[in-house]
Formats: structure tokens, sequence, C-alpha cells
């Protein structure tokens, strides 16, 4: 496993709509497995393929089991989540919350989702499975499939005063208690 460099807002990658796995060989377990030890040091909730420079319909997302793991070192050992060709096949609900992005450094911003999503997807070894997502894994299952899609939350925030820019600070509190998905 290898940490990979993310892409930035303004790479074409993060705007290209990501290709269909077709191919569940070694090459797929190994962006798999870099996928989610770069996600891991970012530190963050999820990350697509895109964002490591890949153009290919995947993501992994990891959130916390219990909100205390959030306050700990290792606060990425919740259900590790692999989706392959994702969709979203239902939902329903609304919720605004605060998103950012680890393509997207220094910014976060209000977006409307929905509060509940079903995902169908295939798992790193090519097996259909769903997911039910609410609150935040519906959150970041969105954040995540718009990336294969071409889209930054910043395409979601309704207007500019809902977008707002983090000063680097030496405190790494306030900027963990951002979701950064």
């Amino acid at each position: 496993m290898s940490v990979r460099p993310l892409a930035e807002s303004g790479d074409p990658v993060l705007r290209r709509k990501a290709k269909k796995v077709r191919d569940f060989g070694p090459a797929l377990q190994e962006l798999v497995d870099d996928m989610v030890e770069t996600m891991r040091v970012a530190p963050g909730l999820g990350l697509a393929a895109p964002q490591i420079g890949v153009s290919l319909r995947v993501a992994v997302i990891e959130l916390p089991e219990e909100e205390e793991e959030e306050e700990s070192e290792d606060r990425h050992r919740g259900k590790l989540y692999v989706i392959c060709k994702p969709e979203i096949v239902k939902n329903w609900g609304r919720q605004e919350g605060e998103e950012g992005c680890l393509s997207v450094p220094l910014y976060v911003g209000e977006v409307t989702r929905a509060e509940r999503v079903v995902v169908k997807a295939q798992d790193r070894h090519g097996k259909p499975f769903r997911i039910r997502g609410d609150g935040l894994m519906a959150r970041v299952l969105q954040h995540e499939l718009d990336h294969l899609d071409g889209k930054l939350f910043l395409d979601r925030v309704e207007s500019l005063d809902k977008l707002y820019r983090i000063e680097p600070s030496e405190d790494e509190e306030t900027e963990e208690d951002r979701p950064i998905i």
C-alpha cells in the first residue's frame, strides 16, 4: 500500500465522469488498498478514485463507529466500505450541513443533500450489494458519488455566502471538528 497524491480543484480529472470498473483483478485491488491508505492519512471520511487521479468509478468510505472514536488518534477504524460502480437507487428527506473535501483544501460550505439514500454497488471483488445510508453516511455517499460524476461540493453550495475559507491554524482540533469528506 502507498499514499498517493491528491488531485486538487482545477485538475481536469475531477471534472470528468469516471469510467466503469470492468476488471476486478490485482490492479483494482492495489488501487483500493492505496485509496484506503490515502484516505486514512489525509485524513478523510471518504475518497473517490478521481481524487487520486484515477478516472474509475470506485470510492472508499470509513466512518468512526462511535463519536468517541472521532476524538481519538485512530478515528478511522469503523466499518470500511469499498464501492465499485455505485448508483443511488433511492433517496428521500433533506439535510443541510457543512462539507469539506480533500480535493478542495481550506474551504467548507453549506450543502443540502438527501437525508437517506440507498446505493447499489459492487464490492472490490465484483459481488453486488446495497448500502442504506442515513445522516452523515448518506452525505458521504452522495459526496463521493458526485466525485464519480465530475462534481465537487462547490457545485452544490447555493451561494457564495455559504462558502467559508478555513484559516490555517496550529489548533488541529478546530480543523478536525469539520467534516472532511
